[in-house]
């Protein structure tokens, strides 16, 4: 190539009277002479020559040393030349290049003083070339030492050269931004260089355009961590902006521009990148997104509307001006047909612009004519027929890559559009980095602006993302579009949750939750429409990746049916597409339908219909034509079909569903998918693909397992084979999918008494195959930890009916694991464990519990909070057990369990409640049930009395203290457990006095209407006045209940309404327990309660309570929602119990006495005959 000269490489007076530069070092002939020849010598020589010279070259100027000869300005002048000619992307290969590069630079910046402007020019062209053809980042010597050489040439030089120099700069600060703090002062401080060169008064677009380039690559940083302080930051984003929002000045190119606006969007991008968004008065989200917006759809051919100078966050899209008038004229159909014909070669055709003002919605044709094809309707388009070319996109749409558009026929307007995709390009990428940094709920406010709605009648259609995935001629901007549609869709769903149709439509206004119900199936729509009229595969893949986002994140169970029938139609056969991408994105889009709020009737009825033993034939649009289409491959043998678009199988038939993604993991492929896929015929498919298939797999299992159970054995075997291969991709999704397929089991057989011998064989094949070698393969602790959670999924009465020896394999291999240096197989390890311990064929293995209880107990002092969270959940499992057998088993199996072991596993539970909240959750709840089990010659030990002491004052401790809620509600219903065990002296044992006072406390101030409920089914637990203590704290519980009943509708949180009527009831049930207990000395205060002027109100709740019959609290245990703690019983047989009490101690009363028996008599007769119908 010949020495690169730009518009303001020379000064003017270097310009002859045409205008064109000539070469000031050098006369004309010679320079031609000189350039012509390096040229040639160049494309003469061959690659392996032309480094080898290059290198020469190379060492020659490394060579060089300063000298005052009149020859050495020349032989550098020629040196220059050469290396800036020659192409250096090739010549180094080694590690050594960036050394070798910044010597070379440095030393060449010595050769050249800043006097020879000339010379200057070609040395910062040297330096440009070189470090972006070699991709190199300078050292921080080498940054200093040309940085300040540029800086200085910047001061000294002529202004014609500064162009050149800022180049130069900007590919030397580019990666470099945090080692340019000494020069942030020179470069953006007041009268900065950077600063004046891109100020908006800037005469020079070119010069203009280099500072604001060198602006950007000094803004490039690694993302997520911003190194700009104040006011640097904001200097750079007041000029990003100021330059964004400039109008193009008079004179200047519109492809000079375009390059401008590339480096400020650019710059921009790269300023968001730095770290997370802060809105300020001098940085409005509003004021970006609507110049984002702008430059979205610049140059786009058919737009032209005038854009909003700020965008406000609102719940309805925001006006947008009609376009121009000049597009108002093209009304008549003729008109239409001739600028389709003149314009189907280069520009944007006239029957978007027509549809655009019809107010059709967004890219209703995307190239149909008034007089074409009929255009689809507002619904969904319906699935293209065989036989049927429906042309969807303009004949310029068809282009698969922006080199299309730089065709030399086409002229300076090829390059024009080039130019205005590339803004456009930017622009997407910059609102993508604005979407990434940019907290999701501020953005939801913006959605109107960017996602459509379905239009109004009469109202103009707004421009949003789908417009330019459905009408840009760019398949890099349609990419972008698509792209950040994508990243506003992810992680929504809490926002389209809102989303509703179901019901009848209103008419006085619309909510807005039809509002965003309208966009969803618009989006469906839309994107539909981009699916069927796509060509390249790279867009495509963008297509379906978003339409796997909307389905992943869209409340289709709020949602009238019919959105997801067109789109499972239409994107089966892209299935077959040669495209690996395509096709691997195709099988997620699958997964996200299957997986989305599963099961839903929609996917049910159609997996449910009976599939073919061949492809359904491609027509229409981009589905392409004819029996074999170049893009697409031929459907593999046994490989499904749509449903009902061929031979109709039996209903009988496994899912197709199923089949194609077994048939994708195990058949092998007929032809290669692509060309960069060329393997041998014969072979299986690329692993993305059958990874991917592999998961849609899992998530059908999962959400439709009635669909796969006629699978089963087949599916056994197909996880078989994934384990046995060497990929441990493979293995690993494998191991998955039994995981999936044993928690599928066990929801579908869980409360019947037998398994089916389907259910048993499958467990047979399983444990007897390649799973135990996975679960002994410790160079993969991933498919490790993944076979642990499969083993953990068995059921347990198909484990019981397993050969003992296949029992004792899994069991030892687990006790095994438990001991692993690896944190996430002993946590799976543990768990698995925790889960086995609760099998009626294993629990009452006392040996079995032994050993499982010191492999636990071993794991709680682990130092991974992972690895002791779930040790503490499976030592809660454990407890759980042991008062299971003492209930079933009796006295045998507690003189069975070591003494040593309960006092092991009491203080390892006391010692895990004082850990985090993930693991003292579950560690109270092991401490509940320890206190229940122990026996009364456990507690007459010495050995256990301060253990005893201290595990009582940690669940105190835990109920009034500041944990999470769960823990809280987990501790007092520890507490309750522990008061049902009748050995634990409850009356006169101090550390119970604390629990009652922390219960109570509970029961009337926490916030949480679960902890309180907890608590009042705790108070209520004793079965005895004894083990309630002295009057004194008698009456303190009673006070407390009543209060806790009279104030019992008192809460800040709305939500905890709900809990109301269950706390009541606890309530009241936990007050007329007590009077069924209450001695003759206990009245006067029971008198004093009911008495006072809260008894209407209690009274009140009491009779709801009995009119409305037992409702039992329902509370959290560990991972389990279980039933109440208390047996509440019929309130009306405990309301008897009580009277009869009191009838017993008329004969008890005293004077005193007797009169708060009449009054606490006289309420319960009142509430009794209240409470009859």
């Amino acid at each position: 190539m010949a020495v690169r000269v730009t518009s303001s490489s020379f000064p003017p007076s270097d310009l002859d009277l045409n205008g064109y530069h000539h070469r000031p070092v050098l006369p004309p002939h010679k320079a031609a002479q000189n350039a012509l020849h390096v040229t040639m010598e160049s494309a003469l020589i061959p690659s392996s020559d032309a480094d080898e010279q290059f290198r020469r070259l190379f060492s020659r100027l490394r060579a060089l040393r300063p000298s005052d000869r009149p020859s050495f300005k020349t032989e550098l002048n020629l040196l220059f030349d050469q290396l800036i000619s020659e192409n250096s992307s090739s010549s180094f290969t080694n590690e050594n290049i960036r050394q070798e590069v910044c010597a070379l630079l440095v030393h060449a910046s010595r050769l050249v003083p800043h006097s020879q402007e000339h010379l200057v020019i070609k040395l910062c062209q040297l330096i440009h070339q070189l470090l972006n053809q070699l991709q190199v980042i300078v050292d921080e010597q080498t940054l200093d030492t040309l940085v300040s050489y540029c800086t200085r040439a910047l001061r000294t030089c002529s202004l014609w050269t500064h162009a050149e120099i800022l180049l130069a700069l900007s590919s030397l600060v580019y990666g470099n931004g945090p080692r340019c703090q000494q020069y942030l002062p020179e470069l953006l401080g007041q009268n900065g260089i950077l600063l004046n060169y891109s100020d908006s008064c800037q005469t020079d677009i070119e010069l203009c355009r280099s500072a604001v380039h060198c602006m950007a690559n000094l803004c490039l940083g690694v993302p997520g961590h911003s190194y700009f302080e104040e006011p640097h930051k904001q200097i750079c984003y007041t000029i990003f902006m100021q330059t964004l929002q400039s109008p193009k000045p008079p004179g200047v190119e519109e492809i000079s521009f375009c390059t401008l606006l590339q480096s400020a969007l650019k710059g921009m991008q790269y300023f968001l990148n730095g770290e997370k968004w802060r809105a300020s008065p001098d940085q409005d989200l509003g004021c970006l997104l609507a110049v984002l917006k702008k430059f979205m759809f610049y140059g786009l051919p058919g737009i032209n509307v005038e854009m909003p100078r700020v965008l406000y966050p609102a719940p309805l899209p925001q006006y947008e001006t009609i376009p121009s008038q000049q597009s108002k004229k093209r009304r008549s159909r003729g008109k239409g047909k001739k600028v389709r014909a003149e314009g189907g070669k280069g520009g944007q055709d006239e029957g978007d612009d027509e549809e655009l003002r019809s107010g059709g919605g967004v890219g209703e044709t995307r190239g149909e004519g008034p007089a074409g094809h009929p255009r689809l309707s507002a619904h969904l388009a319906p699935p293209l027929q065989p036989g049927v070319r429906t042309q969807f996109c303009p004949q310029w749409k068809k282009s698969s890559s922006d080199s299309d558009f730089s065709d030399p026929e086409g002229g300076m307007q090829s390059k024009l559009r080039l130019y205005h995709a590339r803004v456009r390009q930017g622009a997407l990428h910059c609102f993508l980095a604005v979407v990434k940094c940019v907290e999701k709920k501020v953005l939801y406010g913006y959605w109107s602006s960017f996602i459509p709605n379905a239009p109004g009648i009469g109202s103009p259609p707004s421009l949003t993302l789908l417009n330019i995935a459905l009408k840009d001629p760019s398949p890099k901007a349609r990419a972008g579009s698509l792209q950040v549609l994508s990243a506003l869709l992810e992680g929504s769903r809490q926002f389209l949750s809102v989303a509703e149709d179901t019901g009848a439509p209103r008419q006085a206004f619309t909510p807005f939750s039809a509002t965003l119900a309208a966009s969803i199936r618009e989006l469906h729509r839309c994107l539909l429409l981009a699916l069927l009229a796509e060509s390249s595969s790279q867009t495509l893949t963008q297509v379906i990746k978003c339409f796997a986002h909307l389905v992943s994140n869209a409340p289709y169970n709020r949602l009238k049916p019919g959105l997801l029938i067109p789109l499972w139609k239409q994107i089966r056969p892209y299935v077959r597409h040669r495209d690996v991408n395509v096709r691997v994105s195709s099988l997620t889009l699958l997964g996200a339908l299957v997986s989305a709020q599963a099961p839903l009737p929609e996917v049910r009825l159609f997996l449910q219909q009976p599939g073919s033993a061949h492809g359904p034939p491609a027509s229409g649009g981009s589905t392409p034509q004819g029996p074999h289409p170049p893009g697409w491959r031929h459907p593999g043998h046994g490989e499904p079909a749509v449903p009902g678009s061929g031979t109709e199988g039996t209903p009988e038939a496994p899912c197709w569903l199923l089949q194609l993604c077994v048939a994708l993991v195990t058949q092998p492929r007929e032809e290669p998918h692509s060309d960069s896929d060329a393997a041998s015929s014969g072979s299986l498919e690329p692993s993305p693909v059958r990874l991917e298939a592999l998961q849609v797999l899992a998530h059908l299992v999962k959400g439709y397992f009635p669909l796969a159970q006629a699978c089963l054995l087949e599916l056994g075997q197909l996880s078989a084979r994934c384990l046995r291969e060497q990929d441990p991709s493979v293995q690993l999704h494998g191991a998955k999918l039994l995981e999936e397929l044993g928690t599928g089991i066990i929801q579908q057989y869980r409360t019947d008494a037998s398994p089916s011998d389907q259910v048993v064989q499958f467990w047979s094949e399983v444990l007897t195959g390649p799973l135990i070698g996975a679960l002994q393969n410790e160079q993969h602790l991933t498919l490790q930890t993944s076979a642990c959670d499969t083993l953990s999924s068995v059921l347990p009465q198909a484990f019981s009916q397993l050969p003992d020896k296949t029992q004792v394999l899994c069991i030892t291999v687990l006790l095994g694991l438990t001991y692993s240096e690896n944190s996430l197989v002993k946590a799976a390890a543990v768990r698995a464990l925790g889960v086995y311990i609760l099998f009626p064929c294993l629990r009452e293995d006392v040996m079995f519990v032994a050993d499982t209880a010191n492999a636990i107990l071993t794991a709680l002092d682990d130092r991974s909070p992972n690895v002791r969270a779930k040790a503490a959940w499976s030592l809660g499992n454990l407890t759980d057990t042991l008062i299971v057998n003492m209930e079933a088993v009796g006295l045998d199996f507690q003189e069975d369990i070591s003494d040593m072991l309960l006092l092991k596993m009491l203080l390892s539970a006391t010692q895990a409640s004082a850990d985090k909240d993930r693991v003292k959750s579950n560690a109270v709840r092991a401490l509940g049930n320890l206190l229940h089990f122990l026996q009364p010659a456990h507690l007459s030990k010495p050995a256990f009395a301060l253990p005893l002491q201290h595990a009582m004052r940690a669940l105190t401790d835990t109920v009034r203290g500041d944990a999470t809620m769960k823990v809280r509600w987990n501790a007092c219903y520890a507490l309750g457990n522990a008061f049902r065990n009748p050995g634990l002296p409850l009356g006169e044992y101090t550390p119970t006095m604390y629990a009652y006072s922390a219960l109570s406390s509970a029961v009337t101030s926490c916030r949480n209407f679960k902890v309180r409920i907890k608590s009042a089914a705790a108070l209520s637990v004793p079965a005895s006045r004894e083990r309630y203590g002295d009057t004194r704290q008698f009456a303190e519980v009673w006070s407390t209940l009543a209060r806790a009943l009279e104030h019992s509708g008192d809460t800040e949180d709305f939500l905890e309404y709900r809990y109301c009527t269950s706390l009541r009831s606890q309530l009241c049930h936990a007050l007329l327990h007590l009077m069924t207990l209450c001695l003759s000395r206990d009245l006067p205060a029971l008198a004093a309660s009911l008495g006072s002027q809260s008894a209407p109100a209690l009274r009140g709740f009491l009779v709801s309570y009995l009119g409305d019959g037992t409702l039992t609290p329902r509370h959290v245990v560990g991972d389990e929602d279980v039933a109440g703690q208390t047996e509440t019983g019929n309130g009306l047989e405990v309301l008897g119990r009580a009277l009869s009490r009191l009838k017993e101690l008329e004969a008890e009363a005293v004077a005193d006495g007797a009169s708060a028996l009449d009054t606490v008599r006289g309420f319960l007769e009142d509430v009794a005959k209240s409470s009859l119908p």
